[in-house]
């Protein structure tokens, strides 16, 4: 049985059931970094979600939209939220609760519901549209790979192979089980960013090469005029979003962190398992943001380098051809077949891991309300799969609706940058009121929270300041 897996438990929902924390569950923490690479998980699957949609399509079209200009945007968005993700994951391992059930008890409520998960809905709504561009450009690489009817960008191609692949999304996520989840978001994620990084440290013996000057007009902290918009969507959507710090808790839980902690007898010997498996999450969030900062930061070169000097701007559902320009324009029409071969990879890794996922968050959603059991794990398991089967046919059906995947994906994008604002609230609430003191970071990592909570509470501002015209100027 893998590690954590949803379901395994007996009716009922006790044993082997990770978010239940019992004596019978406990283990000791590994020391070191070898020791503790077993028992990494939750930030591949992390990975695997972020080194997608925000990184091919809205890092890369910020790059082709500003160049270099905004390079440090990309550094600063990948660094700054990582201090709040963790911190959410350390009141989880102490507590083996998930994000939306720690969001519902911060003041005020409304009836049953927190007004943090009643943002967080609204979030979820938004989502539709960017995880729908994501089936979408799933579905238009397919359709240029193997066109259904004639031309590949017409809508009966494109409706096809929407529908294969939400229906293919399904048949392969039911189980839900955690093992399988983590090896494919491995696999997806892995090849095609070892690829692409190579491709873009390359550029510089191409035609398209760039130089220590581009690389340093990237840094004077400038927005260039036209491309606020997308700067904010990026910033919101590349590096861990409001989502991904959200959903990083569950699979902290699925892993086994919180079960493997025990629960919280008060004791000394508590405390040091509690330390001892959140310095393993440390190591697993760290290995993420090194993977999804190199993959986030070639994609943008790649964009600035390539598409920007010739003016192109992915768009519509011409997106997939246009960013093809990337690699056929540096190693020839031979390998647009491996470059829509990767862009399934690198698009299907988001939905493979935003499916289950979602299916999650929706389930603890409906919990936090009164309207299931979050603590049967049968029941909890009979949800989760319903959701898997509806989120993709919802996804699928806003794609074909819209079929604009870069618009899709930075709406959704704008609005995980106000929903981060709640999720600052929600870290500190917890952490003053629920985590252990005993299990607070250092200095040096108090500090980067603090650091952290700032930026991303001055984009929440921001953002809503802009959304609704209430800017100096505007």
């Amino acid at each position: 049985m893998a590690t954590g897996e949803v379901g395994t438990a007996r009716p009922g929902g006790i044993a082997d059931d990770p978010y239940h924390l019992t004596p019978e569950g406990i283990k000791e923490p590994p020391e070191g970094w070898i020791e503790s690479l077993r028992y990494f998980g939750p930030g591949l699957i992390l990975s695997a979600s972020i080194v997608g949609s925000g990184e091919l399509i809205a890092t890369t079209t910020l790059g082709a939209q500003a160049g270099f200009a905004i390079l440090w945007i990309v550094i600063v968005s990948t660094l700054v939220k990582v201090a709040v993700q963790i911190e959410l994951a350390r009141w989880t391992i102490s507590t083996g609760q998930p994000a939306l059930t720690g969001y519902n008890k911060v003041p005020p409520r409304f009836g049953p519901i927190g007004w943090v998960n009643v943002l967080w809905v609204v979030m979820a709504l938004s989502k539709v549209l960017q995880i729908g561009g994501i089936v979408g450009g799933v579905a238009v690489a397919f359709s240029v790979l193997f066109p259904i009817g004639g031309d590949p960008l017409g809508f009966r191609s494109i409706l096809i192979w929407t529908v294969l692949v939400a229906g293919g999304s399904i048949a392969l996520l039911y189980s839900n089980r955690y093992g399988l989840i983590e090896r494919g978001a491995v696999l997806l994620v892995g090849v095609f960013t070892f690829v692409t990084i190579a491709i873009a440290f390359g550029l510089p013996f191409t035609p398209f090469g760039y130089g220590a000057g581009d690389l340093a007009s990237g840094l004077g902290f400038q927005i260039p005029a036209g491309a606020l918009g997308a700067a904010i969507a990026m910033f919101g959507i590349t590096g861990v979003g409001a989502d991904e710090i959200t959903f990083y808790t569950y699979w902290c839980v699925e892993k086994g962190y919180a079960r493997w902690v025990g629960p919280n007898d008060g004791s000394e010997e508590w405390a040091r398992r509690a330390r001892g498996w959140i310095n393993v999450m440390y190591k697993d969030a760290f290995l993420s943001w090194v993977i999804y900062t190199f993959g986030t930061l070639a994609f943008f070169i790649m964009g600035a380098a390539v598409l920007n000097p010739q003016g192109l701007v992915p768009e519509g559902n011409e997106m997939i051809t246009t960013l093809s320009r990337m690699y056929t324009d540096t190693l020839g029409e031979w390998i647009s077949i491996g470059f829509l071969i990767g862009a399934i990879a690198v698009l299907g890794s988001t939905l493979w891991a935003a499916i289950p996922s979602w299916s999650r968050m929706f389930t603890n959603l409906l919990a936090t309300v009164g309207l299931l059991d979050w603590q049967n794990a049968t029941t909890r398991l009979r949800y989760v799969r319903a959701f898997t089967v509806i989120l993709p046919i919802v996804w699928g059906a806003a794609y074909l609706f819209v079929q604009s995947p870069v618009i899709m994906v930075q709406i959704g994008g704008v609005m995980t940058g106000v929903f981060l604002l709640a999720v600052v609230v929600c870290v500190w609430y917890l952490r003053r009121t629920e985590i252990d003191r005993r299990l607070y970071g250092g200095a040096a990592f108090n500090a980067l929270l603090v650091v952290s909570s700032i930026a991303i509470a001055l984009l929440g501002v921001y953002t809503i300041l802009s959304v609704f015209n209430l800017l100096p100027g505007a």
